[in-house]
């Protein structure tokens, strides 16, 4: 919810500077000044924005998509330890000849002190 917050205040700031900039004009010189052209100002810093989230998007892409991976893999090999657990509860249930109290505060289920 923060981070929602953040980039909400970072696009009204920055909407509030192209809006403040658009009779400015910049000159765009590109290969060496062979090419120019003329442009409010707000145009370049806009595009410049836009590739940066563009390039942040990019990477971290992956390592998203790597811990997405991770955690299913570890909740499957959690899920995996727990049936293997109530498994060994039984068969030990089944050998000493005990019913295991479900309730933690039952004052038989305690061990002495």
């Amino acid at each position: 919810m923060m981070r929602l917050i953040l980039v909400g205040i970072l696009l009204l700031l920055s909407l509030a500077f192209f809006l403040q900039n658009q009779e400015q004009d910049v000159t765009l010189r590109y290969f060496f000044g062979v090419f120019e052209s003329s442009t409010p100002i707000y145009k370049p810093i806009l595009a410049g924005f836009v590739v940066g989230l563009l390039v942040a998007g990019i990477l971290l892409f992956p390592p998203w998509v790597r811990g997405r991976i991770d955690l299913r893999r570890q909740t499957k090999a959690l899920q995996e330890a727990e049936v293997d657990l109530e498994r060994v509860r039984h068969s030990l249930e089944k050998i000493t000849g005990r019913i295991a109290s479900t309730a933690p505060d039952d004052p038989a289920a305690r061990p002495p002190r």
